[in-house]
């Protein structure tokens, strides 16, 4: 299974795939629930309690280092309850509301998309929330104006590979400064059908620096 994060343009699309299944971000319910605090601040309070007690879940495998497995298993024993209980509690509450009201609509968010948070039970590997992927993509959303002014289509394709590419570095722990700088050297003498090679995946730096003793 591929896990990747995805554009709500694209949810329709996806949904009606069968080898992919959309998994709900947790923070954007919680959110709702925040916001509808003057509303009804006894029901918004009760559901974020619940979702607090499931980022502890998180917080404690995160803390304790757990491997895939390890945090699955934790998740089973003590986020699954939880879930279930938040569950049957937005199904008996949400008759008693106004759905209009702002109580009304952080219930109707969560109802919808229940189902789909509810996924990252399945699987270690899931995170509760698209949290890191979102701070991770801000640097791109504020320069967004800057990057307007591109000079042209073309000039702004570049820079989007450029910025992949650094991207990319980052990821791998790679210092992009000597990245580059070994890359370009390589450029003009590597084979075209290898050029794979010099992905920041598959980089390995020409030369090794080593130090007399």
């Amino acid at each position: 299974m591929v896990i990747r994060p995805i554009r709500t343009a694209d949810a329709e699309a996806f949904e009606q795939r069968e080898d992919i299944a959309l998994v709900g971000c947790m923070a954007h319910a919680r959110r709702k629930f925040e916001q509808a605090l003057k509303s009804d601040v006894v029901r918004a309070q009760q559901a974020l309690v619940l979702i607090q007690q499931l980022y502890m879940v998180e917080r404690r495998a995160r803390e304790l280092g757990m491997n895939v497995e390890d945090r699955y298993a934790l998740r089973q024993q003590k986020a699954r309850p939880i879930m279930d209980t938040l569950g049957q509690w937005l199904v008996n509450e949400y008759p008693k509301i106004l759905p209009k009201s702002s109580i009304g609509k952080a219930f109707y968010y969560l109802i919808a998309r229940y189902n789909k948070i509810y996924l990252y039970l399945q699987d270690g590997r899931l995170e509760i929330d698209n949290n890191l992927i979102e701070n991770s993509i801000r640097p791109v959303a504020l320069g967004r104006k800057n990057y307007l002014f591109a000079g042209s289509h073309a000039g702004a394709q570049r820079a989007a590979m450029v910025y992949s590419l650094l991207g990319s570095c980052k990821l791998q722990n790679i210092n992009p400064y000597e990245y580059l700088q070994d890359v370009l050297e390589r450029l003009p003498e590597h084979p075209v059908n290898r050029l794979g090679e010099l992905l920041p995946p598959n980089w390995k730096p020409a030369k090794v620096t080593t130090v007399t003793v």
